[in-house]
């Protein structure tokens, strides 16, 4: 029966006047108002941080797609003409100009090479007699012709003849026009003919990257800019340069008088090794803010910098944020201000409230009776709930006994695979033996019938599992020596392993390290991993499989490791589940019965999987040594 419950004691505001009560109401309203501007300014900040973070990681992807897409770029415009030398260097025109070195043959070459570069995206094809004078030349009817030129001070000339190739970016002497020479050896380093030179510009190039309106530019090895979105960045340096590293380009005349001083680049913030923030000013423009990003061109020295403009997205981004901010924490600020004015409210109330108190125990002794009532409801409700859950328990035993019948059927499967092995190895000793009866040699006849007598012995104790299954119980865990667990493992493996056991590098633990188990049923733990490890490195030469045994504090840890070429993780997932095998005749019941026999005496088999090999892990109790 429900007691009817006790009238509840009413809060009052006791002495406080409503003076008193408007001073503390204004007090707790300042409190309020300084905590919801710290929250405000704080989900301010935070969105703002977060608002350039996210914008900064999106302008990062985007732009490091499109500098990708620039270096493939480059690298169709580099590699086309790249050929040329090689193929002119073993043109018999060529070599009869410049072994020759008569007008008639240097004219036929002029005509040649003008023809060639028409058809490709060379800028100039020439070619170099072996004293460094021009002898012929694609530009040879221009004034600015290359044709009786010295070319000895350049670099892709010596660099040609000593090396037989060469790439050099320099300031055309005679044009005045920068771009990349491609150089390749004519002869052999013996007596080498000449040097054919083709020369790349990349104005097309340039006028592309410039029409992104993204500044873009590539540098070499030294910092020095090559190709650029921007000219007037051309021939300028990422830093300044070293002063030995100066002098020799002035001494080359590679960019001829250009002033090789810094980009007008400051403030880098490194966000990672290729991103930064940074401040650039362009011409016509003023300092904006961009992210830089670096990536190098493959098969050269350079790298290409990519400049994303920032700081208009980036404002964007936090200003969205704030307002994001701003439209969830004012709510709730809102929220908590009339929660606050509520309740202050409430304190106000609470002296008309004690009016109704009579009020309010009518309805309390109301609510008791319906109570009541939907208490014996409830009961009703539990006798029915009651009679369900005996029906359910009398299906539950039914479905018991029908999973122990499929668990039983999964047993026998089990010990049939388990006697296997051994009736195997019986076979074997049983040959042997017929074998030195033959020979007359008794003692290793017997020494093979006494193992085999041992072997009928363990597949008894096999089909006994069988009965303690149906007996509900296990064979009773006694200290066992694990070293002659595993060296009886290897025995029996001897047969059908012959001549593969090297393989096994053991190294076996002391005789007085005992573990808690049954030695014929941790054998089939040891004989089920040997065996699959073995078989999965059947055909390799550089078979390996090591055992180990580690003691810790409370138990002893088997590994067993191959350097197989691992287990599917498809398979991996199901490993220990019945009937599940990659062998064509396996019945997939080895690793289940190896289970179940390590949790019968309190352990456990963990499994490790990858391309180089597999690894299992056994964990077991250790016996208490004894004095």
């Amino acid at each position: 029966m429900l007691q009817r419950p006790a009238a509840a004691p009413f809060s009052t505001p006791g002495s406080s006047t409503p003076g008193e009560l408007r001073r503390r109401a204004h007090r707790a309203w300042l409190l309020f108002a300084t905590i919801a501007l710290a929250i405000a300014a704080a989900a301010l900040y935070g969105a703002g941080l977060y608002g350039r973070t996210a914008e900064i990681g999106t302008l990062a992807a985007q732009g490091r797609t499109d500098a990708n897409l620039k270096v493939a770029l480059l690298r169709a415009v580099l590699e086309s003409p790249r050929a040329l030398p090689l193929l002119l260097s073993e043109d018999q025109q060529v070599r009869d100009a410049l072994s020759q070195k008569n007008a008639a043959a240097s004219d036929v070459l002029n005509r040649k090479l003008e023809g060639l570069v028409s058809g490709t995206k060379a800028a100039v094809l020439y070619v170099i007699g072996a004293d460094g004078f021009a002898i012929a030349s694609s530009n040879w009817r221009e004034p600015i012709s290359f044709v009786g030129n010295d070319y000895r001070f350049r670099d892709y000339f010596s660099g040609a003849m000593q090396a037989g190739t060469a790439e050099y970016f320099a300031l055309g002497s005679v044009s005045k026009r920068p771009g990349l020479y491609i150089s390749r050896r004519v002869g052999d380093a013996a007596a080498p003919l000449g040097v054919v030179v083709v020369k790349m510009e990349f104005d097309q190039l340039e006028a592309d990257w410039h029409e992104a309106n993204r500044p873009a530019y590539v540098s070499d090895e030294h910092g020095v800019v090559l190709i650029t979105s921007v000219p007037s960045w051309r021939f300028m340096t990422s830093a300044p340069l070293a002063e030995p590293t100066l002098a020799a380009i002035r001494d080359s005349q590679q960019f001829g008088d250009a002033p090789l001083v810094p980009l007008p680049i400051t403030r880098p913030e490194a966000l990672s090794p290729d991103v930064s923030i940074v401040h650039a000013v362009t011409p016509g423009g003023s300092d904006a803010e961009y992210l830089r990003l670096s990536t190098p061109v493959p098969s050269t020295p350079w790298r290409l910098d990519y400049l994303v403009p920032a700081e208009a997205p980036v404002t964007a981004a936090i200003r969205e944020m704030r307002l994001l901010a701003l439209a969830v924490v004012i709510p709730l600020l809102g929220l908590a201000a009339y929660l606050l004015w509520r309740r202050q409210s409430a304190q106000m109330r609470i002296a008309a409230e004690l009016a109704a108190r009579g009020e309010l125990e009518r309805r309390v002794i109301e609510r008791t009776e319906d109570l009541s009532q939907a208490r014996d409801r409830l009961q009703a409700e539990i006798s029915g709930h009651r009679g369900t859950e005996a029906k359910l328990q009398v299906v539950q035993q039914e479905l018991v006994q029908a999973n122990r019948l499929a668990i039983l059927g999964q047993v026998a499967a089990g010990v049939a695979h388990e006697i296997n092995q051994p009736v195997a190895t019986i076979r074997a000793y049983a040959d042997n033996a017929r074998t030195f009866l033959d020979r007359k040699q008794t003692a290793p006849a017997e020494e093979n019938l006494g193992a085999i007598a041992a072997l009928t012995e363990r597949i008894g104790t096999i089909t006994e599992e069988l009965k303690a299954f149906a007996r509900k119980g296990r064979t009773a865990a006694e200290p066992v020596e694990l070293r002659g667990v595993i060296e009886g493992a290897v025995m029996l493996l001897k047969s059908r392993f012959a001549g593969r056991l090297d393989a096994l590098a053991l190294d076996l633990p002391p005789p007085t390290l005992k573990v808690m188990g049954n030695r014929i049923r941790l054998e089939q733990v040891l004989i089920n991993l040997f065996q699959n490890a073995l078989e999965a490195l059947d055909g390799r030469d550089d078979a390996h499989v090591r055992v180990s045994v580690e003691e810790t504090a409370n138990g002893v840890i088997v590994s067993v490791s191959d350097n197989g070429p691992g287990i599917p993780p498809a398979m991996l997932k199901s490993l220990f589940t019945p009937f599940n095998t990659s062998k064509e005749k396996g019945l997939g019941l080895g690793l289940v019965i190896s289970k179940d026999i390590v949790f019968d005496y309190g352990g456990r088999i963990e499994v490790a999987s990858g391309d180089s090999g597999t690894s299992f892990t056994i964990h077991l109790l250790k016996a208490a040594r004894t004095a």
